[in-house]
């Protein structure tokens, strides 16, 4: 009987050491999530919020690929190759915008004869329309690659992306209509390039994070850049992300005077720009938020400027061109520069002056003055911290 008692307390000292083993374990699990949890919120807050902002079509997305491509490890191979689709479409919605943009202007313009696309490439041009108008594209093969640069070669059509302002034809439509061999091929893989050309619309939030000194990050700000898609249907979605945010990048899209807007072809896109602009200046969360204009898309700019009047916009009723060539590109972006600045002075409470504005002169698909311009931001940004903390 004796025995028994013996081994049953033995039993419970095991019992109790095991669950006080057990106990231990499970605080320093605790102690160690803990101390990860502190670790996590320490290193939040040395992380700066950027928010992408602009209307649809400004160029923001593509701002946010060179940030992948330049300040991480860019896109692997399973990454480019989920882009082919994306560049087939972007190939048959173009072709499609230019047929029927050309069939439109052949019936409606005062000099339509010009606009009347050849007898031989008319059926050609069905096809493609009917292609470009589905759901889902067929992958795009050489046949399919002839005959749509058979049709890119009509005159009709070349008259017709010479006033493409009229239609809602892509910025990149040009250098798919150049690349339609290399894209057929049955091993493509597209490029960085073909990449940052591809067309696809931010639909919610994506987010990258990085640091602009490269990779020695220490010495420099880490930041957490937010984009969201800039159609009016998205910008719901831009609310709750207002909150914290230590600068915001807005994209506008200079070129784009004389264009109308995906989702309204009655609205001009640079009033759409001004007015969204004015709409952000003036939530009370930014009181102190730094702002951040990319006047983007320059590079079309400078060509579309010396051909379509800059007054073509309400906004720019009042411009006068004084010159020709460089000197008149120049003298126009100073003015377009000015109506901003105006804008943002005029929209600014004279509590929030002292907030950080600054102005860029930038062109998306330009990878080098992309990494230029972030690296001025962020020494303007590292700046402000400096003066906020009382070390300059």
């Amino acid at each position: 009987m004796l025995s028994i008692v013996i081994e049953n307390m033995g039993l419970l000292c095991s019992r109790n050491r095991q669950y006080r083993d057990a106990d231990a374990e499970e605080n320093a699990q605790d102690v160690e999530i803990e101390r990860r949890i502190e670790q996590e919120t320490k290193a939040e807050k040395h992380i700066q919020k950027l928010l992408l902002l602009g209307a649809g079509e400004s160029g923001k997305s593509t701002i946010f690929k060179q940030i992948k491509l330049l300040f991480q490890t860019g896109f692997d191979e399973t990454e480019l190759k989920s882009y082919v689709p994306v560049i087939h479409a972007n190939v048959y919605q173009t072709i499609k915008i230019l047929h029927d943009g050309s069939k439109e202007l052949a019936q409606n313009d005062g000099d339509s004869s010009k606009y009347v696309i050849a007898d031989e490439n008319k059926e050609i041009g069905e096809k493609l329309s009917e292609i470009g108008g589905r759901l889902d594209y067929p992958r795009l093969t050489k046949e399919l690659a002839k005959e749509i640069e058979s049709l890119w070669k009509d005159d009709a059509i070349q008259e017709t992306f010479a006033c493409g302002y009229r239609f809602q034809v892509p910025d990149c439509a040009q250098y798919f209509m150049e690349n339609l061999q290399r894209f057929s091929d049955i091993n493509y893989v597209p490029t960085k390039d073909d990449v940052l050309y591809a067309r696809v619309r931010t639909t919610g939030v994506v987010e990258i994070q990085f640091s602009p000194v490269g990779e020695n990050k220490r010495s420099g700000e880490v930041y957490r850049l937010f984009d969201v898609g800039g159609q009016r249907n998205e910008r719901r979605k831009w609310i709750h992300l207002f909150e914290g945010v230590s600068a915001v990048i807005f994209c506008a899209a200079i070129s784009e005077y004389d264009q109308t807007l995906f989702e309204d072809e009655n609205r001009n896109r640079m009033m759409e720009t001004k007015e969204l602009f004015d709409w952000v200046l003036k939530q009370p969360c930014f009181e102190k938020t730094s702002f951040m204009l990319f006047l983007n898309k320059f590079d079309i700019f400078e060509k579309k400027v010396l051909k379509v009047p800059l007054n073509a916009c309400k906004w720019f009723k009042d411009y006068e061109p004084v010159s020709t060539g460089k000197q008149e590109i120049e003298h126009a972006y100073e003015f377009v520069k000015k109506k901003f600045e105006e804008l943002y002075y005029q929209c600014t409470a004279p509590e929030r002056m002292d907030r950080v504005f600054k102005i860029y002169r930038t062109t998306a698909l330009d990878q080098k003055l992309v990494k230029k311009t972030f690296k001025l931001v962020d020494e303007t940004l590292r700046r402000r911290n400096l003066l906020e903390a009382g070390l300059l």
